[in-house]
């Protein structure tokens, strides 16, 4: 929504800004927005590029001026769809696997045992504090979760939480 009042500001004499979003592992968070336009005119042909290509966790907001010529209903959903699939060809998508927060609780002397265990399975490390004591939160892909909480319950000293 920010980001969203953020481009209305950057665009103050636009007539509309038309938005779709889908978020979620299940995708089932979503919201299409006429914002003035015919119903159906805009937001639904942005979603359905969005739809389209089985996108997740993205939004795109499309801003329009008045020129002067009136498009029709049938117009619009050509621009918008148009707009929203130009869009899309130009931002790269990035595949994530789905992952499980952990939190990694160990002694100093343990870390590069956790850390190689933590490379080895593609985990992305989202914070760490190097102390005496160290905590390290982690994200595991879902499919490898079980292998590395195991491996890394197996050295001593360490303690393994999900969030």
């Amino acid at each position: 929504k920010l980001r969203y009042l953020q481009i209305k500001e950057e665009h103050p004499k636009a007539n509309h800004w038309c938005f779709a979003y889908r978020f979620g592992v299940d995708g089932n968070a979503f919201r299409a927005n006429d914002a003035g336009e015919p119903s159906g005119s805009a937001g639904r042909p942005i979603l359905g590029q969005i739809d389209s290509r089985e996108l997740v966790d993205v939004a795109i907001v499309v801003v329009r001026y008045f020129g002067g010529t009136l498009l029709g209903v049938p117009g619009l959903i050509n621009a918008y769809k148009t707009a929203a699939s130009l869009a899309l060809q130009v931002v790269p998508v990035v595949r994530r696997p789905l992952e499980k927060r952990i939190r990694i609780e160990l002694d100093y002397t343990r870390m590069n045992d956790v850390m190689l265990i933590l490379k080895q399975s593609q985990s992305r490390v989202l914070a760490q504090e190097i102390q005496l004591f160290c905590q390290v939160d982690a994200a595991i892909p879902l499919m490898r979760l079980e292998e590395v909480t195991y491996r890394l319950r197996d050295i001593p000293g360490v303690q393994v939480a999900t969030f």
